[in-house]
């Protein structure tokens, strides 16, 4: 899909890199380094980053060297993103940040196959593309974007498909947060093994 990638995962088309403050899900409010690899096929509409999607916009970077730039901050977490970042073998970017004892985050749709050392999987799975089965017993949090009332039966089903310890998470979609939210909240106080996800980092006006 994109530049002539090696498969080893020894370099990938780095999008951009920022160290910030975790803004939803399990892990919000906590520092980390965030890595977003370009391209992905799921094709979200809503997506906040669609110039994401193409690969061949964001240029070809050495693994090793978004490692030693992650290495250089206080958080010692990396969140890997995207775009779809299981398009790529992260077999080897995890291998040498754990070699640096950085924590590894992924945010995934789970439509490609699972790679890379995690210490927390979070699939947010998408309607556009299905994640794979073989992906959603490893996922540590289900982060379940609700763009309107479908949503919560399409998350209802993929809540059967994680392993009793994953965290479930509704999020509202942020364009509806104000028509979706209450909904939200209703259903978490009828269903209670829900948590309810915000995006808080929109709210703090951070990237």
């Amino acid at each position: 899909m994109a530049h002539n990638i090696p498969a080893d995962g020894t370099l990938l088309p780095l999008m951009e890199e920022f160290y910030t403050i975790q803004g939803e899900g399990f892990n919000t409010g906590k520092a980390a380094y965030f890595i977003r690899l370009g391209g992905c096929d799921v094709g979200c509409h809503w997506c906040d980053v669609k110039e994401s999607w193409d690969a061949e916009l964001h240029p070809l970077t050495s693994a090793d060297d978004i490692v030693a730039k992650a290495d250089t901050f206080p958080g010692k977490a990396v969140v890997i993103t995207g775009g779809e970042p299981l398009i790529y073998n992260l077999d080897y970017l995890t291998q040498k940040l754990k070699e640096k004892n950085i924590l590894t985050f992924i945010e995934t749709s789970g439509a490609y196959p699972l790679s890379g050392t995690w210490d927390w999987i979070c699939l947010s799975p998408k309607k556009f593309k299905a994640p794979r089965p073989d992906i959603t017993p490893f996922a540590n949090e289900l982060k379940v974007i609700v763009f309107n009332k479908s949503d919560f039966e399409w998350a209802e089903q993929y809540a059967a498909t994680v392993s009793d310890t994953c965290k479930l998470y509704l999020q509202p979609e942020w364009s509806k947060s104000k028509e979706i939210t209450p909904l939200i909240i209703d259903y978490v106080m009828a269903n209670p093994k829900w948590e309810i996800s915000l995006q808080t980092h929109k709210y703090l006006n951070i990237p």
